[in-house]
This record gives structure tokens, C-alpha cells and sequence, in this order.
């Protein structure tokens, strides 16, 4: 039964405004034809916060724009709760994140239609990629040129960022061109999605452009449930205020809601674990145990290093020089506060078996933690590390019925051997990149782990310690085959059981990719919208892969 007062009608309801939510408004809005409506909790992402790019990590530690989501007490982190934080604002965690801009390995979507995400193979989604993508100077066989998301390729002029890349290949590895284009294993620029010294997040690339059409509209308000004629999505409930509202959706409902709010809504909607939903007094429309599960995400460890020089970024973090950047970013867009400071990138393996790259490399030209805290040393570098796969698995349920109430999240980080292993490898080979002649006379000790750390149980200790997430959670929604009981989507994101219903955002991930999962987020988008609108999916390319 629907309740609430009916506010609006749509062909199509797009629940958040997110990665997935705003390049899905813009594009099946475009021709005009169908109309779009739009459910987004958050507010205006027009603060500085947001759009200097220097300033990344104050938007992911304020409520006003994070969801503030933590996990339960992580069993093999010694009982810590770990941050996952994700946009609650236009734009979503694309608003908030570290504004790197990573493909992935091709051989990732190999494995994604391995497990049943039929046309999801290097070779299908490469057209996608490069229909959302504006990079200048990339190879045009390979990149776009001409999509909505710019993205800028640093010139990594840091004496540290060339320093670090010099002792890479010092260390015996390769330097690349381009980590998103033909060889994604070595260390090269780390692409930055800024444009004009800005912030590019999909609101900027795609919702913006498409807000004065007539046939998308924008509405505030907390999701609360998919309503249902039968099963057939017809519209969603929402919270203005405490004022129930309904949008009904003439065509179709999707859910971008993220990898935890996604799946939070499928449960409150009565998809889900038939027995946890029956406990919490839900209805259960369709008994659908993969909800939930498959939660995958990227952890890292920070290295850092003393420097022998006042060369890094410490010496912009007091307070006159920060109004100073603040300033000359708010004056001309230029100056310091225009990078994010992940200027190089890594992809390396450290497990010699492994057919492709498995570790991810950020390196920062200074001493920092993401929630802004600094080590007492003067001035340090830091190279962040951490596997790029991994085979544990965590899940997100419903800690209540009432909509208001946030998700149960837990990772089960470092659940198996193999994580551990790989972050011993990890730490190790960082400290052989530290230690090649190009480094070594910017180098003035180890502050993190300290040079104490030594053994295996030293490194595991610290890893348990001090590991953090990367904030690259998905597969919560896995996409799969019909008659697959984990799999809650099928190949064109449409929820498995119902009509009208699909996913569309990082939950449908069915394994991890290989580094920051912005950029393979706004591709499942794109390639979703294709689906949505019955267009044909653009031709594979067979020379991707």
C-alpha cells in the first residue's frame, strides 16, 4: 500500500545523486523524451571544501557532506572500527573523495564476466571508459577525448614525486606512461579528476550541465523504501522533513544509493535475507540472500620518511599560509590548493605468481593522515601501499527497520592468510624503494613503521595497528546470472526476481578493481544507461584486454 502524499511522477526515479546517480540523470535525460527524477539526501556541494582540490580531506570528516558510517569492531584489527565514509552531498563520494582517477586492470572485468556479468569483459567496458572520459594528451586508441569527465595528468614537478619515481626504477621497476591506457603496471602520473584547478566531480560533469532540461528535477529527502504494485517497482517513499512523500516512477526505480544505502534500501524494501528481514518485522517480497553480502574493499598503510629538506607540503599547513593558498585558489583557481598531491601512482606485484599487478602505490610529498593529523617530525614524505585483491569478504545488514538508523557494516578485513602475507611484502618492498641513491638524500629516517619493525609479527602487529581503509567498498549487490542465489542483479543491473527495479553503483561490483573505484563506478553508469534505455551497448574493443 502506498502512503504518503504523492509529490512527483517520473519515467525514471534515481535514488542519489552520486558517481553512479548523476552521469545516470544526465543521460536518460537527454534526448528529452523520458522524464527524470532525482532523490538526493544532501545538500549544495558549492562550498570550497569540496571544490578546492587541495582541501580533500576536510569534506570526508564533516556531516554535512559524509554519511559517517563506521564498521562494526573489525574481529582481526583487534576489535578497531574502521572509518567508511560516503557522500551525503550533489555529487556524492565523487565530492569527497581523494580525486584520483584509476580504470582499473582490463583483466579486472575479464573476471567480472568469468563470474556471470555477461558483457562485462576488458573488451566491453573499454568503450565506456572512454565515453565518459576528457583527457588531453592520452592515446586516443586507448582514452577519450571528448566525455563529460575531464581529467588532468599531473606534471609531477615535486622534486619528492620525482625523486620516489627515480628510485622506483632504481628498485627494478618500470616507469608508465599512462596507468589507465596500455600498461597499467608501473609507476607514472597518477591522473586527477580536476579541471581548471577544480574539483570534477560527476555533479560538475554531468548533472550541472543537464539541470535546466525541463524533463530532470532534483527532489531532497531520506529514502525509506521502493514502493511495489505486486512486484513491479512503481515509485519510492521518502522523509522530507517528517513529512512522508512518494515519487512514483511511471517506467523503472534505480537505486545508486551506494554500496551501503543500496543495499540498506533493498532490505527495508523486503529483498533480502528472508530470516533477518522477518526478524526485524519486514515484509519479505523476495527471499534473496546475496544482499548484503560480497562487501569488498582496499586497505592501505602508510610509510612515511623524515625529510632532510623543508621541500614538502608541512610547510603550507600553518595557518597564514593556508589563508594564503585559500586565497590565490579562491582568486585564480591556481597555486597549491589546485592538486590533490597524489601526483605519482604505482602498480606493482608483489606476489610473484600473480598475472597482474596486485598492489597500488599513492605517494604524498608529505607526513599526513587522511583526517589532517601530522607526525611531531618537521617534514616527512609518505608512500601509501596496499594489495589491490582480496578474498575476504563483509557484509552490510539492517541494524534496524527504521529507515533512520545507519546500516551494520562489517568488513571482516584481514580474514584470510593471504592478506597478511601481502602486506608483509608490502612493507617490505616500500622500504626498498626508500632506500635507492635517488631518495636517499632527501631521506633522514623512518617515521612509520620505525625501524624497530622488523619481523613478521612486528609488521602484522603494526598492520593491525595502524591499517585504514582505502575507501573503495563495493560488491554489496553482485552482478550475476539469473539463476545464481548470490547474485542480486543480472548483466543489465535489473534486480533479480522483480520488474522495474535495478542497481546502479558500486554495488554491483562483483570483485574488487584494481585501485580507486571512482572512474569503473561512473562506467557501470554509462553502460547501464545503454541497458535502461534499450540502446544497443557500444561495439567491444578488441584490442583492450
Amino acid at each position: 500500500m502506498i502512503e504518503g502524499k504523492e509529490v512527483a511522477a517520473a519515467d525514471y526515479v534515481i535514488v542519489g545523486a552520486g558517481s553512479a546517480g548523476c552521469v545516470l540523470a544526465n543521460r536518460l535525460s537527454a534526448t528529452g523524451v523520458h522524464d527524470v527524477a532525482v532523490l538526493e539526501y544532501g545538500g549544495s556541494d558549492m562550498g570550497p571544501f569540496i571544490q578546492m582540490p587541495a582541501a580533500l580531506s576536510y569534506p570526508m570528516n564533516m556531516k554535512r557532506y559524509d554519511w559517517g558510517y563506521q564498521s562494526e569492531p573489525e574481529p582481526h584489527l583487534g576489535g578497531r572500527r574502521l572509518a567508511a565514509p560516503r557522500g551525503k552531498v550533489l555529487g556524492g563520494s565523487s565530492s569527497i573523495n581523494g580525486l584520483v582517477y584509476i580504470r582499473g586492470n582490463p583483466k579486472d572485468f575479464d573476471a567480472w564476466e568469468a563470474s556471470g556479468a555477461e558483457g562485462w569483459s576488458g573488451r566491453h567496458v573499454q568503450p565506456y571508459f572512454r565515453r565518459l572520459e576528457n583527457v588531453e594528451g592520452a592515446d586516443p586508441d586507448i582514452r577519450g577525448t571528448a566525455g563529460p569527465m575531464r581529467i588532468t595528468r599531473p606534471d609531477q614537478a615535486h622534486p619528492l614525486d620525482q625523486a620516489f619515481m627515480a628510485s622506483a626504477v632504481e628498485a627494478g621497476f618500470s616507469r608508465t606512461p599512462d596507468c589507465n591506457g596500455r600498461q597499467q603496471e608501473g609507476f607514472g602520473p597518477m591522473e586527477q579528476t580536476i579541471w581548471n584547478g577544480r574539483r570534477w566531480s560527476t555533479a560538475n560533469a554531468y548533472l550541472k550541465p543537464a539541470l535546466g532540461r525541463e524533463n530532470l528535477s532534483v527532489y531532497r529527502g531520506l529514502a525509506t523504501r521502493v514502493l511495489w504494485e505486486g512486484d513491479r517497482a512503481v515509485g519510492v517513499e521518502f522523509l522530507r522533513g517528517k513529512t512522508r512523500q512518494v515519487i512514483r516512477a511511471r517506467k523503472e526505480v534505480i537505486l545508486s544509493s551506494s554500496v551501503f544505502n543500496s543495499a540498506k534500501l533493498l532490505m527495508l524494501s523486503g529483498i533480502g535475507a528472508k530470516s533477518d528481514l522477518e526478524a526485524l518485522g519486514i515484509d519479505v517480497l523476495r527471499d534473496r540472500k546475496g544482499v548484503g553480502k560480497n562487501l569488498q574493499d582496499h586497505l592501505e598503510v602508510y610509510l612515511q620518511m623524515r625529510c632532510t629538506r623543508p621541500i614538502t607540503l608541512r610547510k603550507y599547513m600553518n595557518p597564514v599560509s593556508k589563508g594564503l593558498a585559500g586565497a590565490q585558489w579562491l582568486l585564480t583557481k591556481t597555486g597549491i590548493g589546485a592538486s590533490n598531491h597524489f601526483e605519482t601512482a604505482g602498480f606493482v606485484r608483489v606476489n610473484p605468481d600473480a598475472d597482474y599487478p596486485d598492489a597500488q602505490y599513492h605517494f604524498l610529498p608529505a607526513a599526513i593522515r587522511y583526517d589532517g593529523s601530522q607526525p611531531e617530525s618537521d617534514h616527512g614524505f609518505q608512500a601509501h601501499i596496499g594489495p589491490g585483491r582480496t578474498t575476504a569478504r563483509g557484509e552490510v545488514k539492517l541494524a534496524s527497520a527504521d529507515p533512520a538508523v545507519p546500516p551494520s557494516i562489517r568488513f571482516n578485513y584481514m580474514s584470510r592468510k593471504a592478506d597478511w602475507e601481502s602486506f608483509r611484502a608490502c612493507v617490505r618492498l616500500t622500504r626498498e624503494i626508500f632506500s635507492q641513491p635517488a631518495l636517499r638524500e632527501f631521506s633522514a629516517g623512518e617515521i612509520s613503521p620505525g625501524l624497530d619493525c622488523r619481523s613478521d609479527e612486528d609488521i602484522d602487529a603494526f598492520v593491525r595497528r595502524e591499517v585504514e581503509s582505502a575507501y573503495h567498498p563495493c560488491g554489496t549487490c553482485r552482478m550475476g546470472q539469473p539463476d545464481d542465489p548470490d547474485a542480486v542483479v543480472d548483466s543489465e543491473c535489473r534486480v533479480i526476481g522483480v520488474e522495474g527495479l535495478r542497481v546502479v553503483d558500486s554495488s554491483v561490483f562483483p570483485n574488487i578493481t584494481n585501485g580507486n573505484i571512482n572512474a569503473p563506478t561512473m562506467m557501470v553508469a554509462e553502460k547501464a544507461a545503454d541497458h535502461i534505455l534499450g540502446n544497443k551497448a557500444l561495439d567491444p574493443d578488441p584490442a583492450y584486454g
